[in-house]
């Protein structure tokens, strides 16, 4: 018997040619048809206000009592956006609503959406807070998770071929998986974190549970007690590290199968890692992205932004870059194949966003002639297109440091890649997908149960196919890898 909760067997003869299966609907294919939103299971029924104020309030019993109040004006040649930035959000403006799929019609996807109610079923984040995409992603940023668990692991070092020393943390599974099989989570944290993050070790705490092994990579340079030891930090899409990682994986535990995960930096960075090469989709089964802006190219423009005050979350993330560089700003400079100068670190003190930081320090480390081409080469969206396993891509619509923009790659991707599936919140921030009755969040996520939910029934849907069929996969990829055929989008 499986454990209470767990996904059963597929049953491959239960889908019939109209694509339903137990109330499941089928994606419309026809243009012009009656479904406008082919491949949408609901759209959310929120609207949007505009105003002309700053206001930081909480409406109980019909009353709005504001906290906070300011008057957004223009000065100079600065541009404020003439919208309101509601912190807290009425309670009655927005209905809880199911996330917004975007899918192929195909048996693996009607499958997952019968398997994973969690895809369809309504989000519903604490009543007082949790609508605001603002006060998710602030206490997500300050706290992480609220009673956060500490697992045990231990840690990996790994030489790379240019001097850096890469390291993960591996966690073992607390118990069996329900099929049986030996599963590892290959994740990848967001900018500048690792495995010692409150919201990393929520995650690893509930997937060891529901046996997962766990193999976490650490940022280069991200962890405050490990020096350099070359003069390199990570990157927004260099995938060395967490290639390296994979691969003692894969030496280690032979019999293994990989769930790869990404949260937002780290989901580009695991997109890119499947699609720059198909021998490393071997063993993998499927992908789970969370809160990944797609491309860097694109997101570096709206993020010199005010709307949903973009322009100051730039200036917050571009100061703890800055900290972190600093704190290694003796191994940057003294070593002898360093080309960051004492004038790269003038720039850098002066640096109030990203994107200069990024011209000034970032690109050098792979010597990118250009911060256009580094951008573009350290985007996910130049390989995700050869991504052939089963990929889950999840975002916030009130996300503050993704622009609405920038979700139109992941929709179409949804739209012409078979077996990808595209999750859109109403609600979450950035990383946030906090659940709760009314104040008080509970310890485990939206986002944290949504991943081992699908990944759970990814496993089973592995476990029941014919073995000829699971081959077929490896041996396509052999064959495109051997005659240097890549698929374009």
């Amino acid at each position: 018997m499986l454990p209470s909760g767990a996904v059963g067997y597929p049953d491959f003869n239960k889908f019939d040619k109209d694509g339903c299966s137990n109330g499941v609907p089928r994606r419309s294919s026809t243009p012009g048809g009656s479904d406008q939103n082919p491949g949408k299971l609901r759209k959310a029924r929120c609207t949007e206000t505009s105003e002309h104020r700053l206001t930081f309030g909480v409406q109980i019993g019909g009353t709005t009592t504001t906290v906070f109040s300011s008057q957004v004006t223009q000065q100079g040649p600065s541009r404020w956006p003439p919208s309101t930035v509601t912190l807290l959000p009425s309670a009655q403006s927005c209905q809880p609503s199911p996330p917004e799929i975007t899918y192929q019609d195909t048996p693996l996807s009607r499958y997952l959406l019968k398997s994973c109610p969690m895809l369809t079923k309504e989000y519903i984040p604490p009543l007082l807070w949790g609508k605001s995409g603002h006060l998710q992603t602030a206490l997500y940023g300050k706290m992480g998770r609220v009673n956060t668990p500490t697992p045990c692991g231990v840690r990996k070092f790994l030489p790379m071929q240019d001097g850096a020393t890469a390291t993960f943390d591996l966690f073992e599974a607390l118990g069996d998986h329900s099929t049986g099989d030996d599963v590892t989570m290959v994740i990848c944290p967001g900018i500048g974190n690792h495995s010692e993050k409150n919201y990393i070790r929520t995650f690893v705490d509930h997937s060891q549970r529901q046996g997962y092994r766990c193999a976490v990579l650490n940022h280069l340079g991200a962890l405050p007690n490990v020096d350099l030891t070359s003069p390199r930090m990570f990157t927004y899409g260099c995938t060395w590290e967490y290639a390296a990682m994979v691969g003692y994986i894969k030496r280690a535990f032979p019999q293994t199968l990989l769930v790869v995960v990404g949260f937002s930096l780290g989901g580009n960075i695991v997109c890119k890692f499947l699609g720059e090469n198909r021998s490393n989709q071997d063993r993998v089964i499927c992908c789970v992205s969370v809160c990944q802006g797609y491309s860097a190219l694109r997101a570096q423009e709206t993020f010199l932004q005010w709307d949903q005050c973009r322009r100051l979350y730039n200036f917050v993330l571009a100061d703890n870059m800055r900290k972190l560089i600093l704190s290694h700003r003796s191994s940057l400079l003294n070593m002898t194949s360093s080309n960051i100068g004492d004038a790269d670190m003038s720039r850098l003190y002066a640096a109030t966003s990203l994107m200069q930081i990024d011209d000034s320090i970032m690109r050098k480390f792979h010597g990118y002639s250009s911060l256009k081409e580094y951008y573009e080469k350290e985007s996910c969206v130049h390989y995700i297109h050869n991504v052939t396993v089963p990929l889950l891509l999840v975002n916030s619509s009130d996300d503050p440091l993704v622009h609405q923009s920038l979700l139109d790659i992941p929709r179409t991707l949804a739209e012409k890649m078979p077996d990808v599936i595209f999750a859109l919140t109403h609600h979450g921030g950035h990383l946030g997908f906090f659940e709760g009755a009314v104040l008080f969040p509970q310890p485990l996520t939206w986002m944290d149960k949504v991943i081992v939910e699908y990944t759970d029934a990814i496993c089973h849907w592995e476990k029941g196919r014919p073995a000829c069929q699971k081959s077929s996969r490896q041996h396509m990829n052999s064959f495109l890898q051997n005659t240097g055929v890549t698929l374009s989008g």
